[in-house]
């Protein structure tokens, strides 16, 4: 995805041909990349940390939380409300708390919820991404739920994607939210500055 020639998608091509691409990625590729996440996620731990359980084709798995709570950090995962608004957080405490969520296949805390702010008390933050830019522009799913969430200031905001996935250039609009870096299965990549639109 780094060939010239994409600069001109919008926001809805890039983010076809990125779920294409993490279609085709097979199972052992995508344990070998999810197993370089976690090894990674390790080196970015701080006191708190607000992670996201990764579903369907995502880069990562619960291995990623595990290395985080490993190294010390306590776990705070979304929490989908029931109406359009910021995520709300609870802690993570194990695989087996894991329940359903709200929505298709994504999995929650079982916990008592935190309320949306206590995504403030973060150090870092890992956010899904189809795809960001060495500029610090996400590409989501289109939901809107982080742009809602991200509080300026204090925490690292690190969008979690496959290398292919760290790209030259993404569309981006005033209401996103830059990125801080990436969190890639090569490692952390930090950009220089916030992105300007």
């Amino acid at each position: 995805m780094r060939a010239s020639g994409n600069e001109h998608l919008s926001k809805a091509e890039w983010r076809d041909r990125v779920l294409q691409a993490r279609a085709a990625v097979t199972p052992a590729e995508h344990a070998e990349e999810a197993a370089a996440l976690a090894s990674a996620a390790a080196s970015v731990a701080a006191p708190t940390v607000c992670a996201y359980v990764p579903f369907e084709t995502e880069p990562g798995s619960v291995a990623l939380l595990n290395a985080l709570v490993s190294a010390g950090s306590r776990v705070l995962l979304p929490v989908i409300p029931d109406v359009v608004g910021p995520l709300e957080w609870a802690e993570y405490t194990g695989e087996a708390t894991l329940v359903p969520g709200r929505l298709r296949g994504i999995r929650e805390p079982s916990g008592p919820r935190l309320g949306i702010d206590a995504v403030s008390s973060a150090g870092v933050v890992l956010v899904p991404a189809l795809a960001v830019d060495r500029r610090g522009v996400r590409l989501g799913r289109g939901a809107g739920h982080y742009d809602r969430s991200l509080v300026a200031g204090g925490a690292d905001l690190l969008a979690v994607v496959r290398t292919s996935e760290l790209v030259e250039l993404l569309p981006g609009e005033a209401h996103d939210v830059p990125m801080s870096g990436a969190l890639t299965p090569d490692g952390v990549v930090w950009f220089p500055s916030p992105a300007v639109m």
